[in-house]
């Protein structure tokens, strides 16, 4: 049997097929090893930056690109001045250190109009909110809880 593996001749197909395998799982994660909210905490960043109804996540360690599912479109009121937010279905964007990036999935409804966030930065006990070339500075502290989505209907109705 033939194998597409630049290893040493001496090395078989069985081996190299061991060493390949796990490669995806280190790259990969998803909700079942940790959950998003133990992703933010262990990159700086609160838990309440994400709504309560997360279905599932992936997070490739070497990229850190990242996407979060929710059970649908999800609306929100953020502390400490009430802003509107929207969260759509499907949330991506990268987490490296104690930066968020190409975030994509966040609006926020601010002077009679709504923005996109693009990124955040955790700055000490400071969180930074990036939309475009504008920034907006909120204690940390204010998104230390996951906020519920606001109007959600239960199934059964």
């Amino acid at each position: 049997m033939r194998t597409n593996c630049n290893f040493p001749r001496k090395w078989n197909h069985k081996r190299c097929c061991l060493i390949a395998m796990p490669l995806p799982y280190s790259l990969t994660s998803s909700s079942h090893a940790t959950s998003a909210d133990d992703e933010l905490v262990n990159h700086g960043f609160p838990v309440g930056l994400l709504p309560a109804e997360i279905e599932s996540y992936t997070l490739n360690h070497t990229s850190g690109a990242f996407s979060v599912r929710l059970g649908g479109n999800c609306r929100v009121t953020l502390p400490p001045d009430n802003y509107l937010a929207t969260y759509s279905k499907r949330i991506t964007g990268k987490i490296v250190g104690n930066r968020i990036a190409e975030l994509d999935g966040i609006s926020v409804r601010a002077f009679f109009k709504w923005w996109g966030i693009t990124g955040i930065k955790s700055s000490g006990q400071d969180l930074v909110f990036e939309v475009g070339v504008l920034t907006a500075k909120y204690p940390s502290k204010n998104f230390d809880v996951s906020p519920p989505c606001q109007g959600r209907r239960s199934s059964s109705s």
